[in-house]
């Protein structure tokens, strides 16, 4: 199957959509759309560095350390050293846990009756796929686009 521009413009607009309607909901929260990335990256339980949070949820480190002064100082999360590591991790309290769990059940909510409505029974098949689809395009994207002048330095 090859795919036309026209159909490369569909997958770019619906990503588009995506990443607007979490912004949207984030405001509709009265949080911001970095503070909700952050806290559903948290909400898995595991303590992350903010090196890794900005590197696997694309958020710049300086806004990540921003929030993380801010949920810090609201007692909703913690900083703490783990033993051999260089940088500090990020845990969530359990205020901070209350917090992303009344921010995230909507989300959770929709998100699993989306990939009911759009999968059906696939939708392991979907995330599997889409997980494929994004290394992919990493891939092929550095392999395809030269790199600009800022990087060549």
């Amino acid at each position: 199957m090859t795919c036309g521009k026209e159909d490369l413009h569909r997958l770019a607009l619906a990503e588009n959509r995506v990443d607007e309607a979490y912004y949207q909901c984030a405001r509709r929260m009265g949080a911001g759309d970095n503070e909700l990335a952050l806290l559903y990256a948290l909400d898995d339980g595991r303590a992350h560095t903010q090196k890794q949070l900005a590197d696997e949820w694309l958020i710049p480190k300086t806004t990540i350390n921003t929030i993380v002064r801010a949920l810090e100082r609201e007692g909703c999360l913690v900083l703490s050293h783990e033993e051999g590591a260089r940088e500090k991790a990020i845990v969530l309290t359990e205020k901070g846990r209350a917090r992303a769990a009344e921010l995230l059940e909507g989300v959770y909510a929709a998100e699993r009756a989306a990939l009911r409505r759009a999968c059906g029974e696939n939708a392991q098949d979907f995330i599997d796929t889409f997980e494929r689809f994004a290394r992919c395009l990493c891939e092929e994207l550095q392999a395809h686009v030269p790199a600009g002048p800022q990087e060549k330095e």
